[in-house]
């Protein structure tokens, strides 16, 4: 009987391939908030990600995330050199600024101060030069942080720093190496420019040194964001970090640890966690008008084929086992159909160099899967009622 029913279904044509684009598209959309929800998730602990030498995270105890931050005691570095354990501690500041270009418009960037001594957290510059380049009094080095048109600066050089006023409606071009900006009215020159892990929210950014950092913003009275600590070799980071808790004051969290702090933060005061879940709910919703009503109308045409099974014996308890086969199979096949639409969709955003906050992870699909799923067999469930009702005489005498 089962395999009678999917030859019903793919009797239909038409109607089957709309029943599979129904689901298809709740498969698709549903994978695809997941995997915006993973990738600004990811962006979200960008900074975390970029300093994978940093084993342990030490941080003021109100701060759970890289968003949302206050700074620390000046002399925690020292204190935690001190602990068993402990391989090196080295700073780290992260401070909003205004940013005046040469032209006189302004923009706010992130700025990140790195330890003068390693430059632990300093990225990769996109020529191939040495990081040591920010050892170059005022140097820093600028990076888009998944904006896009930030960095621009005036083309001709009669628009930079004129004494006629702002120069705002010039040509513009990228900034390079050599290009100067002003902070708090102290000139810093672009060394070079980098690209690292788009931001979430996306935000351009400027890496120099810790003590160029505090030349830069005098009028604060403490500067010092994060330590970054490294653990000696076989020594357990989660037991080092308790110890460091303990005897500084202070929260320490593994990398991981803050990681996952960081995703939390953001489930609970991110707006983008809402647009993900309204994104859901009218993916359901969309899935399951299509799924129930094209479901439903190749049910209620094909009364006369199930008054016939009827007729001859069948049970209602197998003709409502053939109905939610038909769903199950499509179901499964639309949800193929969707998830592989989206995994094409991610490479193709992939391949064409747009920062979008996308990444396709194992629970997506599974949950994708499930969603279509929950649509088809309930779709299925409402599209039995006219089949278990089903009187096989009135089916033939209306003919």
């Amino acid at each position: 009987m089962y395999r009678i029913a999917i030859k019903m279904l793919w009797g239909d044509r038409a109607k089957f391939l709309g029943l599979l684009f129904g689901i298809a598209f709740t498969a698709f959309l549903v994978t695809f908030a997941l995997a915006y929800f993973a990738g600004f998730m990811t962006r979200g602990f960008a900074l975390v990600s970029e300093n994978p030498s940093a084993d342990i995270w030490v941080m003021d105890p109100a701060v759970h995330s890289t968003e949302m931050t206050v700074d620390i005691s000046e002399s925690a570095p020292l204190r935690i050199k001190s602990i068993e354990g402990v391989r090196y501690a080295v700073p780290l500041s992260i401070k909003d600024i205004d940013v005046r270009f040469p032209n006189g418009h302004f923009q706010t960037f992130q700025m990140i101060g790195v330890d003068d001594a390693t430059l632990a957290g300093t990225p990769r510059l996109t020529n191939g030069d040495p990081v040591t380049l920010l050892h170059i009094p005022g140097a820093v080095i600028a990076d888009p942080g998944g904006t896009e048109g930030k960095l621009q600066t005036p083309r001709y050089r009669q628009d930079q720093w004129p004494r006629d006023g702002a120069h705002l409606h010039v040509p513009m071009r990228r900034l390079q190496p050599g290009d100067e900006l002003l902070i708090n009215d102290r000139r810093v020159v672009v060394a070079g420019l980098s690209k690292t892990i788009p931001r979430f929210p996306p935000r351009p950014l400027l890496f120099t040194t810790y003590s160029n950092l505090k030349r830069l913003l005098p009028s604060e009275s403490r500067y010092l964001t994060f330590v970054l600590v490294s653990a000696q070799p076989g020594v357990n980071t989660e037991e080092l970090s308790r110890t460091i808790s303990e005897k500084t004051g202070l929260r320490a969290r593994t990398a991981d640890e803050f990681k996952a702090d960081t995703v939390k933060w953001y489930l609970v005061n991110s707006e983008d966690v809402g647009d993900m879940t309204a994104m859901l709910i009218l993916a359901m919703t969309v899935g399951f008008g299509v799924t129930g009503i094209m479901l439903y109308m190749f049910t209620y045409e094909n009364l006369k084929q199930y008054a016939v099974l009827k007729a001859i014996g069948t049970s209602a308890k197998t003709l409502l086992g053939m109905i939610f086969v038909q769903a199950a199979v499509s179901a499964m096949l639309g949800a193929g159909l969707g998830i592989g639409m989206c995994a094409l969709t991610g490479e193709g955003i992939m391949a064409s160099g747009l920062d979008y906050p996308f990444r396709l992870m194992w629970f997506a699909p599974i949950i994708g899967m499930l969603g279509v799923l929950i649509v088809s067999l309930t779709a299925a469930a409402i599209s039995v009622r006219p089949v278990l009702k089903l009187e096989p005489g009135i089916v033939f005498s209306a003919r």
